[in-house]
């Protein structure tokens, strides 16, 4: 066995997410101790830090894939939206439906519809729970419980780095704030189809705001 074999406890040579020997760890006592941020990438010609690689995925874990991404995304999606319902209940319901449409279906009058009294104001408490949802997961780790699942993590475009909390929250009001008060439909269509065809990196739109990638995790920390 060479001398260079990792010690007991580390992971495996051929982990993408292999930890630099200088990388700090999480405080003794924190909740999340058997599952630390995972690490940077690996040094490369893009990953490590530079521009002009032959590559610009060299360095960087497998990008997730799309189908995966969405699936992740529908599962934090009910984590918060079947709760948040239920807890409207009492109050009338977080969704208002109404069948007086005298005919009429403008475009004026369904957005009248759907944002009309108390659906605004369970709208926007949505629009809180939701950004600070993901900008908590994305800053802890990068990975919500939908991510977790899917094994599947958000990463720094430029070194594969957790993103930090101003990162994290950009990421999450570009997500959601057109989502939930503007244009839900368009939002997720423009969305799914940029991860099928956005080259090299399939960012999303929230992606390309706070300069962040969705990448595979191989099944390491996702405890």
């Amino acid at each position: 066995m060479s001398n260079d074999q990792p010690t007991s406890g580390q992971p495996p040579e051929d982990d993408p997410f292999l930890k630099k020997p200088h990388e700090p760890q999480p405080p003794s006592g924190s909740p999340y101790d058997s599952a630390p941020p995972p690490p940077p990438y690996e040094p490369g010609p893009y990953g490590g830090g530079g521009f002009g690689g032959a590559d610009p995925l060299a360095g960087m874990p497998p990008l997730a894939e799309p189908g995966k991404r969405v699936l992740a995304r529908l599962i934090d999606f009910l984590i918060i939206s079947i709760p948040l319902y239920l807890i409207s209940l009492p109050w009338g319901g977080a969704v208002e439906v109404s069948d007086d449409n005298n005919g009429n279906d403008g475009v004026g009058d369904i957005f009248a519809q759907t944002y009309s009294g108390h659906q605004l104001i369970w709208s926007l408490i949505g629009l809180v729970i939701y950004v600070g949802y993901d900008t908590y997961f994305t800053h802890k780790d990068g990975r919500t419980p939908g991510k977790r699942l899917l094994k599947l993590r958000v990463a720094m475009l430029n070194d594969g780095s957790v993103p930090d909390t101003g990162s994290s929250f950009l990421r999450a009001v570009v997500l959601w704030l057109p989502a939930l008060l503007c244009c839900p439909c368009l939002w997720w269509l423009i969305n799914i189809v940029l991860m099928f065809t956005d080259k090299p990196y399939r960012q999303a739109l929230q992606d390309k705001a706070a300069k962040t990638v969705v990448v595979t995790t191989n099944g390491r920390n996702t405890a």
